[in-house]
């Protein structure tokens, strides 16, 4: 997310009449990245169609569940968004038999598998039960190197810190493009985790009044 121009988005909190848009600028930001291309096994026939199922399917339980989303729009459309899963929730779309069997019969067995053994290896790299974690988060290809990026963390960051119990955000990328960007918006590297050919690395942005607990 390399940013290199101005420019001011809308923010707003999302609700499942955005899912359609949702799974459109997701599957955009996606399907090129280095981590979904093992999962969801970019070598052969059908790739395409597998992330489109997955990204589908994760915003479907996310919204069936009423979890957090936030988005960014311009001129009213959505071109940046972050699905949030509070410390309480964080591990449930996972956990659920339903979403499971629907990504088996959409994705396959072997690639549900890899992304289930993805999700609980970066899990287990989350410092404790009192974060905020972000499973899918992206800004489209066309809207990129402007700002959004920043801005959509920024929003997030803002939007997770009102919670008193949480301690920050945790994200993860296996695309070393965006290594630095996400340093650079205060976050720390706390884990790294082999997906296969790819290092995922696991990043961890404390909250302002952690900060001043450590520091006062």
């Amino acid at each position: 997310m390399p940013e290199t121009q101005s420019a001011v988005a809308d923010v707003h909190m999302l609700d499942r009449g955005y899912s359609r848009e949702a799974r459109s600028l997701l599957y955009q930001a996606y399907r090129h990245e280095p981590t979904f291309g093992y999962l969801f096994e970019a070598e052969r026939p059908g790739y395409e169609q597998r992330v489109r199922a997955t990204v589908r399917e994760l915003v479907k339980q996310h919204f069936l569940q009423d979890l957090p989303a936030i988005g960014l729009l311009v001129n009213d459309r959505l071109i940046g968004i972050a699905l949030i899963a509070p410390p309480q929730r964080r591990l449930g779309v996972t956990e659920s038999w339903a979403w499971r069997l629907r990504m088996v019969l959409s994705t396959g067995f072997r690639c549900t598998r890899r992304y289930l053994e993805y999700h609980d290896a970066v899990a287990a790299c989350v410092p404790g039960d009192s974060v905020h974690m972000l499973p899918l988060l992206g800004v489209h290809p066309q809207f990129q190197g402007k700002h959004y990026g920043e801005q959509l963390l920024t929003a997030v960051h803002n939007w997770c810190a009102v919670d008193e119990t949480s301690q920050g955000v945790v994200l993860d990328t296996g695309n070393p493009r965006y290594l630095e960007f996400y340093k650079r918006q205060g976050y720390q590297e706390i884990g790294e985790v082999a997906v296969g050919p790819v290092r995922e690395h696991v990043f961890f942005h404390a909250n302002p009044q952690v900060l001043q607990t450590a520091t006062g």
